[in-house]
């Protein structure tokens, strides 16, 4: 079933949790079949998709591209074969970060510091 979105999908973005039924979800079929002009973009985990078949499809340029936030190593080693390819746009498990999300991400952090100590904690997990 994933072959056949690749074939039709100009942009395969994948956002899944990494699981044993997740692990090699994208693999060389259906890196293969995607378009010559499609773009696959990975926020959710490195081992989602088979990165060394990653690396041969955009080497030979059977995609067009890749924009990857995740790895199957992290941080990603300085003398990793993405870092050579001109069509991997990779960034540091960081793309969700922006001024917004930090400024709300810094007031809730002193709202729970704040709550803590006034021993009326909020957002527990339950």
């Amino acid at each position: 079933m994933l072959e056949a979105v690749g074939v039709q999908s100009d942009v395969l973005s994948i956002h899944v949790p990494l699981s044993k039924r997740a692990r090699g979800l994208v693999g060389a079929a259906e890196l293969r079949s995607m378009k010559p002009s499609a773009l696959l973009v990975n926020t959710s985990r490195g081992p989602v998709v088979d990165e060394v078949a990653l690396i041969d499809v955009l080497r030979e340029g059977a995609i067009r591209a890749a924009a990857l936030d995740v790895y199957d190593t992290e941080p990603l080693p300085a003398d990793h074969p993405l870092r050579a390819l001109p069509n991997a746009l990779l960034t540091g498990h960081v793309g969700f970060v922006n001024r917004d999300l930090y400024e709300i991400f810094c007031q809730d952090s002193v709202e729970d510091i704040a709550a803590f100590q006034a021993g009326s904690p909020v957002r527990l997990m339950k």
